[in-house]
């Protein structure tokens, strides 16, 4: 077998590398790495996260931009020498889109369905969801398209708390 030119390729063999700290946070200290549906454990960690904190910071604009512009920060630098932008195990940009969504609900008690609905979004894509993920490939994208889950299940969430 002839050795492999491209370091692309051999670099994605190695993705990721949790010795390197934009890796270990992409994947959320590894939880990426979990068999079945990392995104659905990245969301859950994230639900957990938001649970145990205080209300401050769960509706703190603050918190929220920070998070959003250090996840594309980090999926940015997670991603820069890898030809697959949206590698399975980051799960940074589902803590994002999570979080984003959590930020918008009314109580505490309707944090269960946005999960539901974020995971359904997340995982279905409908448009511009599905746009984005398809078509913008780099940090920017790899976030976006969960902030998008995020709002539609955020808004969503509060439209059925309102008028169910």
């Amino acid at each position: 077998m002839f050795p492999l030119k491209d370091s692309t390729i051999l670099k994605m063999n190695k993705f990721p590398d949790l010795k390197k700290p934009s890796h270990l946070l992409a994947t959320l200290f590894g939880v990426g790495k979990l068999p079945y549906g990392p995104g659905t454990w990245g969301s859950l960690v994230t639900l957990i996260i938001w649970y145990l904190s205080n209300e401050v910071i769960q509706k703190s604009i603050l918190v929220l931009v920070i998070i959003v512009f250090s996840s594309i920060f980090i999926c940015y630098l997670a991603t820069k020498d890898i030809e697959e932008k949206d590698h399975k195990s980051i799960v940074i940009d589902e803590f994002a889109g999570m979080w984003l969504a959590l930020f918008m609900i009314p109580e505490l008690a309707a944090a269960g369905l946005t999960f539901l609905l974020f995971r359904i979004f997340d995982i279905f894509k409908p448009f511009p969801i599905s746009y984005v993920d398809n078509n913008v490939k780099n940090g920017f994208g790899v976030v976006l398209d969960d902030l998008i889950a995020g709002l539609a299940a955020g808004l969503l969430t509060i439209f059925l708390y309102t008028f169910l």
